[in-house]
């Protein structure tokens, strides 16, 4: 094979989806599941996609590509009905249901092929898969995702009560009539507590939302905030170093972690109209400014499920006051963060760095102590290196583009576009327009 892809989430699925045109290149595209799954375990009714329906697997690189979200549309006789809704986005189900359609044309695409270890024999990578032909190849796509990260101290009580909001529609919760957690703000935070107050069936009898920010704070979704999701911007980070990646990519986040205003309108009204009518039905406490330290069991608390009672220790981090919280269910919203791979374990020692990170290169292969014609790319796992976008839906198509010019050793589509609005350093304003003002006078500098 000329390239070998492990996991198959949005991006190497937008891979797969690149290079099936190409009939000189050999792919395989390894995934332990049995079919495509996308989120599925916060795929509450109603989410939305928090970015255009044209940031799908292909169009940002190559609008006529048959894997396109337009295509899947008008293939499956969705379109005329998808324009009438008008609607700019587009539910996650059926983006999911998108990927699933794309996913079950692509033939270099194998199923219940979980990677069992990734090592180099006789000059190429040699992929295992339990029971099952092991695949080589000249070049590795690592596209297995990211873990849900939930802190240490609640790790020990991970179950029905204690989970991460990735797993609440596998673990389902009880939360009717019994008092619930929601720990984390960002969009998973808010979907977590938007289907817990909509749903009447589940309806908890107390909610707690704790936030570690100053409020519940909506995405920056303005067009020049947008700008960092631009390829020009990707390039110009990459180029900056490592201390004022890490503090741009601080001051950056509410562009990619915020909540969508209209969930935050929606979850407000609800809580108004339990408020207003029915004000005996739902207790809620919206903590800001602070932060869960700890969460132990209390077997002499009144748990209104039969099991021992939770107790959360709550900072407030605008007092310094410590205090504590009792509830049934606790679910944290909490994010996720990238680990390495166990099926990489016999390659750990060429690819980490000294300070056991990955040296990622511009077109995110990596730097790695390996012979020379073999390589390693990385989906999703750049974020230090490429700014804010890697983790996000919105440069998935160009990152894969990048990677499948790099692997086939010519541009096949283009990927350097530099027409941003925001002139970056090292990039070019938008077109090839004249400055609105010059002057040749020293000492007068350029507006």
């Amino acid at each position: 094979m000329d390239v070998a892809g492990v996991g198959l989430g949005p991006c190497n699925l937008s891979l797969a989806a690149l290079l099936a045109p190409l009939a000189d290149v050999q792919a395989r595209f390894l995934e332990a599941r049995s079919s495509f799954q996308w989120h599925c375990g916060i795929m509450v009714p109603g989410a939305q996609l928090q970015v255009s329906f044209l940031k799908d697997l292909v169009t940002l690189v190559d609008p006529c590509n048959p894997f396109s979200f337009l295509n899947y549309l008008a293939t499956e006789g969705l379109l005329h009905r998808f324009l009438i809704a008008h609607t700019d986005r587009c539910s996650r189900q059926e983006f999911e249901r998108y990927y699933q359609w794309a996913a079950g044309q692509i033939a270099s695409i194998r199923w219940d092929h979980g990677v069992d270890s990734v090592d180099l024999r006789d000059g190429r990578f040699e992929i295992t898969c339990a029971g099952r032909e092991p695949v080589r190849a000249r070049n590795l796509v690592i596209g297995s995702g990211r873990t849900p990260a939930l802190p240490d101290f609640a790790r020990p009580l991970r179950g029905d009560s204690v989970l991460h909001s990735a797993e609440l529609r596998i673990v389902r919760p009880a939360t009717a009539g019994r008092d619930v957690m929601v720990v984390g703000a960002g969009q998973s935070g808010a979907e977590v507590v938007n289907h817990l107050i909509s749903d009447d069936a589940g309806l908890p009898r107390s909610l707690t939302w704790v936030s570690s920010r100053v409020g519940f704070l909506p995405i920056d979704d303005s067009p020049f905030s947008n700008e960092w999701f631009h390829p020009a911007y990707v390039d110009h980070f990459y180029g900056l170093s490592a201390q004022r990646r890490e503090e741009l990519l601080r001051r950056q986040r509410l562009a990619s972690d915020g909540v969508t205003e209209s969930l935050l309108r929606d979850i407000y009204r609800r809580l108004y109209e339990l408020d207003v009518l029915e004000p005996h039905r739902l207790g809620y406490r919206l903590l800001v400014n602070r932060r869960v330290s700890d969460l132990f069991t209390d077997p002499s608390g009144d748990a209104t499920g039969g099991t021992d009672r939770l107790m959360a220790i709550i900072r407030d981090e605008d007092t310094g006051k410590i205090e504590s919280c009792a509830a049934d269910v606790v679910v944290f919203a909490t994010g996720y963060r990238s680990e390495f791979p166990a099926y990489l374990e016999p390659l750990r020692d060429r690819i980490l760095d000294g300070d056991g990170s990955l040296r990622v290169r511009r077109d995110y292969s990596l730097d790695w102590d390996g012979p020379d014609d073999l390589g390693i790319y990385v989906q999703n796992s750049a974020e230090a290196t490429h700014g804010i976008a890697d983790p996000n839906l919105s440069l998935a198509a160009w990152r894969s583009a990048r990677i499948a010019n790099s692997i086939v050793g010519r541009t096949v589509y283009r990927t350097e576009d530099s027409r941003s609005t925001i002139s970056w350093e090292g990039a070019d304003p938008a077109g090839d327009r004249p400055a609105a003002f010059t002057s040749d006078r020293v000492g007068v500098p350029l507006p």
